[in-house]
């Protein structure tokens, strides 16, 4: 499933046009996004939750020249499965 196949499914069975689903759906994930931004937790209790994680810089090395490189300090979105989606996928 892609963004299309979820802004087509509410538009089709709950009589919302394309335009209107198409906002709903940038809305839900632009929010998403802004949350994480800003370092929040976004939780679906029992579906899933995002978070980030924040990693120090440290020294790397390049593989193809063997020059040492310092990695900067970064932020990553985790993905966390919910206990009823954990349960509906192992059925």
């Amino acid at each position: 499933m892609n963004k299309i196949d979820l802004i087509q499914t509410p538009s089709t069975t709950n009589g919302l046009t394309k335009i209107e689903a198409t906002k709903i759906v940038s809305i839900f994930f632009n929010q998403m996004a802004a949350a994480l931004e800003k370092g929040d937790r976004v939780e679906i209790r029992g579906l899933f939750s995002f978070y980030t994680r924040e990693y120090e810089g440290y020294t790397g090395r390049n593989p193809k020249t063997g020059e040492t490189v310092e990695i900067a300090p970064k932020k990553l979105p985790y993905f966390k499965c919910g206990k009823g989606l954990r349960g509906r996928v192992n059925k």
